[in-house]
């Protein structure tokens, strides 16, 4: 099908990806009213590339009551608890196991694969969705002004970044940052969850629908997740807004900083002092 107009994919998208960042995760179809599309059109951030309607339509985008097209990869059993001395180690291994990775089709866009960063022995790990074009140019996770936003919520903890791990659900960064489509985020969540072994945190904290979609193994609104605690994999998961999304509609700050706070008292830090 042909690409729509520039404006009006961008306007679409960007709807789209608010919509996602809420929890709602499917759209039937049906008609646009085009008075709606042009309002749009004037309040839509720029995008690095245009969608198609069947792009949009076939988007990682479910809603509760619609049966999901396409199973979420089922988290395998937590392995084996490794020693402190040997993360470092066995992060590598995990590292070196995925290579050059061809495995899923978003290698063809890729610049840098994006791993991981901070430290194997953290109290505290955030995953988020996938890399963006900062990332993928840097190969760091969270580099850009979403990982900006991050890094101060990290300080806000009385953490420092370095302090914490940081990896995301796919290590290469989809086309326009769209959301992974299911095989994407199956093919590498199992890495992810390798990570999340070795590593081994307290508190684990889900950056956006998305992550939170892939750690659990279920599609859930965002809302129904957050606020409270899940058990996982021997340690404590707390589900927040991505910072993304914070960019976008700042007044969510003051919900995701309840969250934080929640990851706070389970790993027994006091925010400091404002100066």
């Amino acid at each position: 099908m042909a690409s729509l107009d520039r404006a009006t994919s961008e306007a679409l998208w960007a709807r789209v990806r608010f919509y996602r960042d809420l929890g709602l995760t499917e759209f039937y179809r049906r008609p646009v009213d085009a008075a709606l599309l042009a309002q749009m059109a004037t309040e839509a951030e720029p995008l690095d590339e245009p969608v198609t309607s069947d792009e949009l339509h076939s988007s990682n985008l479910e809603d509760n009551p619609i049966a999901p097209r396409k199973p979420i990869f089922a988290p395998p059993q937590a392995a084996a608890e490794v020693a402190a001395s040997d993360r470092v180690a066995a992060l590598q291994l995990i590292r070196d196991d995925i290579g050059d990775c061809t495995r899923c089709a978003l290698h063809a866009g890729r610049n840098k694969l994006v791993f991981a960063d901070g430290d194997p022995n953290a109290r505290l790990m955030f995953v988020g969705e996938g890399p963006g074009a900062d990332e993928d140019a840097q190969g760091l996770p969270f580099v850009g002004k979403a990982g900006q936003l991050l890094n101060n919520m990290i300080t806000a903890m009385g953490l420092k970044r370095e302090e914490v791990y940081i990896a995301n659900v796919v290590k290469c960064r989809p086309p326009g940052n769209r959301t992974p489509e299911p095989d994407e985020g199956n093919t590498c969540s199992p890495f992810l969850f390798r990570q999340i072994d070795v590593v081994r945190p307290q508190v684990l904290v889900a950056l956006g629908a998305t992550a939170a979609t892939y750690l659990l193994g279920s599609r859930q609104p965002l809302a129904g997740l957050r606020g409270r605690v899940h058990a996982f994999r021997g340690t404590q998961l707390i589900v927040t807004y991505h910072p993304a999304y914070l960019l976008r509609d700042p007044r969510q700050k003051k919900e995701a900083w309840a969250d934080l706070q929640i990851a706070m008292r389970e790993l027994g830090l006091k925010a400091p002092a404002k100066s």
